[in-house]
């Protein structure tokens, strides 16, 4: 049987003597010493476990990470209708409760890319993963609206860890070759855990049943267990990264030449079932990119905080050198304007589609358009609110009927739809990426999406118009082509923090759109929709310059680069 085991004991040279050489239109300038015999660089090295079961089971963790990470983040757009009363909410603090798991994702990428670079990937998603559900867990006995929003920023600050720190994460694991179609892969998972959200939405929140908490004072509801379910793949995710190792590139970028043969011989057994020992390979040595970048020096310093901020510059300002600043922000930029739609405005999808659901069944074949439901919608609310507030001034106790307690079953329809065509699409793009290409992929999937946003608000057949809308929102298929584009853009001591940065831009894109477009929602529907799709369109556009460091050198075009030839025992 093959197991997730590392053989142990030495098996590699001391030490390895790198030489540098330049080399230009394939020509060698210097002449180097024979390499050890069963040297290899990384990606040989990586490509001699071949691509088997433990690279499926990788993938499969990995997109359950990033599943998790939406049921957390965007299940709770499913609760805010339901828990209304339960939590005295008002439009504004929905808005706020939307928002605020992706302000703590913003306000702990930072860290969690810093440590990820520095002390390794799996030392920060694992407890992060498993900190998160516990946090998920008191959350659902929150008993009124400031504790769940400091619980659900809580929970948002764990689960940032595997959010961005997974695309290295798998990525390291995997050759250039396979690298975009296994991130891919595990978008395509992460696309079927979205898609059993409403159904598990539908399963859990419309039940009856319910229990009375005296000690607590709360009434223990179905949409409180939804927040519990929200949370268990990154539990048994969490269980899982105890049996899979740390990434062998970066224990390479930190001097750990054994520990890294060890893992490549893991996974060759695991994917081969042939014995470590059978492993071709003796010693390993850092690729180009990992071997050529720059090493950051760090100062000693008294003061612990001040020692991890400066570290933490340190990690992230080379990101803004000028190698490599034209490419971050272009990157930041792109992420920040899908996520103010893909997530921001999914916000308020079930919300929207609550609406339209309610009036087709009272209007049935009546056309109009959906932001003129979304007014009528809104001003109920809003007259409701009042007159809420009056009756309890005179002394008058809310009725049941004033309250949500379940959604209509179109609203789960539509959100599954939804989800199957991420999926769907995540497929697709996983099969098509490497013939394709990723910047063709993310100019068509952006541009395509933009114009059906700007299209759904002149649609005056609801239907219709909700379809558009299902169209705008699949732009959450960029995230994972762009993040595919990061992991292979930046060496591997900055990758993470590359990703990373640029998701804290994008999930602040989704702060910014959930509570601009809920601000906008009384008034100003159209206009968060127009908006929405001009800018994904710009993005596309943009997607054209985001391109892999170097440049032609001579009229013939030939690209110089700096290149490790050889390597010698000492």
């Amino acid at each position: 049987m093959c197991e997730f085991k590392e053989k142990q004991g030495n098996s590699a040279p001391e030490s390895t003597k790198l030489t540098i050489a330049t080399i230009e239109g394939g020509n060698v300038i210097a002449s180097m010493p024979e390499p050890v015999k069963g040297a290899e660089y990384f990606e040989s090295a990586l490509e001699a476990t071949t691509f088997g079961k433990f690279n499926y089971i990788l993938i499969l963790v990995s997109g359950l990470i990033l599943a998790n990470v939406l049921l957390e983040t965007l299940g709770i757009s499913f609760v805010l209708p339901v828990s209304q009363c339960d939590l005295n909410l008002t439009i504004q603090e929905r808005g706020i409760l939307s928002a605020i798991g992706f302000a703590g994702i913003i306000s702990s990428s930072h860290l969690w890319g810093f440590l990820a670079d520095t002390t390794g990937r799996r030392n920060v998603i694992r407890p992060t993963l498993l900190l998160g559900f516990v946090v998920t867990v008191v959350s659902s006995f929150a008993t009124s609206f400031w504790l769940m929003v400091i619980l659900r920023y809580i929970n948002g600050f764990c689960i940032s860890g595997g959010s961005a720190t997974i695309y290295a994460f798998l990525g390291e694991f995997h050759t250039a070759k396979n690298r975009s179609r296994a991130i891919m892969g595990s978008a395509f998972i992460f696309g079927v855990g979205s898609m059993l959200m409403p159904c598990i939405a539908w399963l859990v929140i419309n039940q009856e049943w319910r229990f009375v908490i005296p000690y607590l004072g709360i009434t223990y509801k179905p949409w409180r267990f939804f927040m519990v379910v929200c949370g268990i793949p990154g539990f048994l995710c969490g269980l899982a990264l105890f049996k899979i190792p740390e990434s062998p590139k970066f224990l390479l970028s930190q001097g750990k030449d054994e520990k890294t043969l060890e893992i490549l011989q893991m996974m060759f057994h695991v994917n081969t079932c042939r014995p470590h020992d059978e492993y071709p390979i003796s010693h390993v040595v850092e690729d180009i990119d990992s071997a050529m970048s720059p090493k950051v020096k760090r100062e000693r310093i008294s003061n612990p905080a001040v020692a991890l901020l400066r570290s933490m510059w340190d990690q992230t300002q080379p990101l803004f050198n000028r190698e490599y600043m034209r490419t971050t922000i272009l990157i930041c930029s792109i992420q920040f304007w899908i996520f103010v739609t893909s997530n921001g405005m999914y916000m308020w999808f079930p919300h929207i589609l609550n609406s339209v659901a309610e009036f087709m069944n009272e209007n049935p074949g009546n056309r109009t358009y959906m932001c003129q439901i979304v007014y009528s919608k809104q001003q109920s609310i809003f007259d409701a609110e009042n007159a809420h507030g009056a009756a309890v001034s005179d002394g008058v106790t809310e009725t049941a009927a004033q309250c949500i307690e379940k959604l209509e079953i179109s609203t789960y329809q539509h959100s599954l739809v939804l989800e199957v065509l991420y999926a769907v699409g995540f497929a697709l793009i996983g099969g098509i990426i490497n013939k394709v290409g990723k910047q063709v992929i993310l100019f068509v999937c952006l541009v395509a999406c933009g114009a059906c946003g700007i299209a759904a608000t002149y649609a005056d057949i609801p239907m219709v118009a909700i379809y558009l809308y299902v169209v705008l929102l699949l732009c959450g298929l960029g995230i994972n082509v762009l993040s595919a584009a990061t992991v292979d853009l930046y060496p591997t001591r900055l990758r993470a923090m590359a990703v990373c940065i640029s998701l804290m831009m994008g999930r602040l894109g989704s702060v910014v759109g959930a509570n601009v477009f809920g601000a906008l929602l009384s008034h100003h529907c159209e206009s968060a929709f127009i908006v929405s799709g001009a800018t994904l369109i710009l993005s596309g556009f943009l997607g054209f310059f985001v391109t892999k460091k170097g440049k032609p050198s001579g009229k013939s075009g030939v690209w110089r680069r700096t290149s490790l030839i050889s390597m010698t025992g000492n």
